[in-house]
């Protein structure tokens, strides 16, 4: 009975995975306010609504796929990914894509080739670039502060207190301030010394970046994850980042920016670990998660968005089926051309 081991439910790992991110959603929360609480509302909702809807249209038993919490991940990443004060059309289409596309028409869990939220977030990017642009200012920048009823009433309906203004609720984040600047011919330095800038990254999102990473670390003790995509995407991410900068530090920010900045640690820790759709061996992992920070670097670097996790993981996902052929380990008395079809 020594080697015998107890299996692990999903419900057990999707429960894990959402405490994880309750430190996250905390400190978003104190620095941001209470939008995100809305979008995660909105967004779970929609997510289990669309979950049943699918799971008894393709005649499976509703209740105990709903309790694995699978679909309740999805929508929280989702929204944590959005702008917090985005429309709440586009929370509920986003979700809906996610699951009913992403996720069920590709066989549901388990089955599903790219990674349901970035799905979802990437269609929305490009669909909605304007909606996806209104993040919302860090309380102590804002020159006006919502109330609960008045955010709500914002995402319903559109409609702003009298003399409230969108500037003054929303602001460009950091990677997006970043690179408009220095278009406009500014250095690294003269840039990072304005007021949305914290320590590390953006004031704030450099906090709720911290708490991702301690909630990566508890999924990491748990062994709900391996430390293998994590290290390898941020490591490749430093890496590219440290390359750069110290070649031209006025034009290439700092490599610890680029960690505490954006997506970094949401995609490292939640999203580019997700087993369905990365690969299944320890190398592999390793090439996975490389190649996501190096893309992710390119694309908030060179390409035409500030970041680039989502289109990183969704690029990678595809590769997952010829990085999983080229590392499976060989088998005792085959050679390495009978391991491959």
């Amino acid at each position: 009975m020594t080697y015998v081991s107890q299996p692990v439910s999903v419900s057990l790992i999707m429960g894990k995975v959402l405490l994880a991110l309750g430190l996250g959603i905390a400190a978003y929360v104190v620095y941001f306010g209470p939008a995100i609480v809305i979008s995660l509302v909105l967004a779970s909702v929609t997510a289990l609504a669309a979950e049943a809807f699918m799971l008894r249209l393709r005649r499976y038993p509703v209740a105990p796929f709903l309790k694995d919490g699978s679909a309740l991940v999805t929508a929280w990443l989702l929204a944590l990914s959005l702008p917090a004060l985005a429309p709440w059309w586009l929370i509920v289409g986003g979700t809906l894509f996610a699951i009913v596309v992403a996720k069920h028409l590709y066989g549901g869990l388990g089955n599903n080739l790219f990674n349901p939220a970035m799905a979802a977030y990437a269609l929305l990017l490009v669909s909605f670039p304007a909606h996806m642009t209104q993040w919302p200012a860090v309380d102590m920048l804002a020159q006006a502060h919502l109330s609960l009823a008045e955010t709500l009433r914002y995402i319903f309906t559109g409609r702003l207190p009298a003399g409230v203004t969108v500037d003054a609720i929303t602001m460009a984040t950091p990677l997006d301030f970043l690179k408009t600047q220095l278009k406009l011919g500014h250095t690294v330095h003269e840039i990072t010394r304005a007021p949305i800038y914290g320590h590390l990254g953006g004031r704030g999102g450099e906090v709720v970046a911290l708490a991702y990473l301690a909630g990566g670390l508890f999924l990491l003790q748990q062994r709900v994850i391996t430390w293998h995509v994590p290290l390898a995407m941020l490591a490749a991410l430093f890496a590219a980042a440290l390359w750069f900068h110290v070649f031209d530090p006025d034009r290439y920010v700092a490599p610890w920016f680029h960690l505490a900045s954006g997506g970094a640690m949401l995609g490292a820790f939640f999203i580019a670990t997700d087993p369905v759709t990365g690969p299944t061996t320890p190398r592999g992992k390793l090439i996975f998660g490389a190649a996501i920070g190096f893309l992710v670097y390119l694309i908030r670097t060179f390409g035409g968005y500030p970041d680039g996790v989502a289109f990183a993981v969704l690029i990678m996902n595809m590769a997952v089926p010829l990085i999983d052929t080229y590392t499976q380990p060989r088998v005792i008395g085959h050679g390495r051309q009978q391991e491959r079809p």
